[in-house]
């Protein structure tokens, strides 16, 4: 499987997701990850592989622990990905424009004639 394809499946799953942010912050072991999450230590340890087979992961041994850390450098083809439709939320170019916003349903829009279909 190609390398951007493994990126795109292992961020696909929120836990994953969620794992790769608490990374960012600093190395945890699986130990460590399992405290975290309602599921199970193999569960965590799937996921893990599933990071690791993207590159997004890697481990060192600390002790008796494996600590995971976070490798940025794969997320290229996810920023490169997504710079194709920021335009579309940020028409000005001021992609602070909406950070820390929280985004609103938009309202329906309905014609001056009335409701369609009673």
């Amino acid at each position: 499987m190609l390398t951007e394809q493994l990126i795109f499946r292992a961020i696909a799953h929120p836990a994953r997701r969620n794992m790769l942010a608490m990374l960012a912050e600093s190395p945890l072991s699986v130990k460590e990850l399992t405290s975290r999450f309602k599921m199970s230590q193999p569960a965590v340890s799937q996921h893990l592989k599933e990071l690791r087979e993207a590159r997004l992961v890697c481990s060192e041994r600390e002790g008796l622990e494996q600590r995971y850390r976070l490798t940025p450098q794969p997320l290229r083809y996810v920023i490169r990905w997504a710079e194709r439709y920021k335009a579309l939320v940020d028409p000005t170019g001021h992609l602070w424009s909406f950070t820390g916003t929280s985004e609103k349903p938009m309202k329906r829009q309905q014609s001056k004639g009335g409701t369609h279909g009673g």
